[in-house]
């Protein structure tokens, strides 16, 4: 099992509190700019955010001091991302679970694979395909900011709460 150092128990749980209080920002502040980061309503894809943008910017600061962990870095968002969408879609809506302490768990837990993964990855194959990561780490933050003001159909991107949050946006 990997051990974390200091510095990274110190951006595991700043991301994961960064990311719990960008749950409520939008509802504080509603405008475009906070949209951009904050979930605007409560479907899957919006709550990709919350992972999204702290795991991001803790990625880049612990960049500085294990530049070599770049390729597994930028997997490990792709993946804890990957895994929060697929395991709260099955849990949501072929389950129709409702429960905040599942998702409260989930969170925790893909927050907790972006810290851990890249330790368990192998070295030369990661690094290898960096760029490519890298890139696919910054598609995925370009759809998660076209998203929010042009959300295709899908469950993914179906507000799950009934509240109708989106419609204060303004555009």
């Amino acid at each position: 099992m990997p051990r974390l150092s200091k510095t990274e128990w110190i951006a595991f749980v700043a991301a994961t509190v960064a990311g719990a209080c960008l749950h409520f920002l939008y509802t504080l502040l509603p405008c475009p700019a906070t949209a951009l980061v904050a979930p605007v309503r409560e479907s899957l894809w919006e709550h990709v955010k919350l992972l999204y943008w702290p795991c991001l910017i803790a990625g880049l600061a612990l960049r500085r001091r294990q530049p070599e962990l770049l390729g597994q870095r930028a997997f490990a968002l792709l993946a804890a991302t990957a895994g929060m969408l697929g395991i709260g879609y099955l849990y949501h809506i072929p389950f129709q679970g409702d429960s905040l302490i599942f998702d409260i768990v989930l969170y925790l837990l893909m927050m907790a694979v972006f810290f851990l993964l890249p330790y368990l990855l192998h070295q030369p194959f990661w690094q290898n395909f960096r760029e490519v990561l890298v890139l696919l780490v910054l598609v995925l933050g370009i759809a998660t900011l076209l998203f929010t003001f042009l959300p295709p159909n899908g469950l993914l991107f179906t507000d799950l709460s009934g509240t109708p949050t989106w419609v204060t946006l303004p555009c």
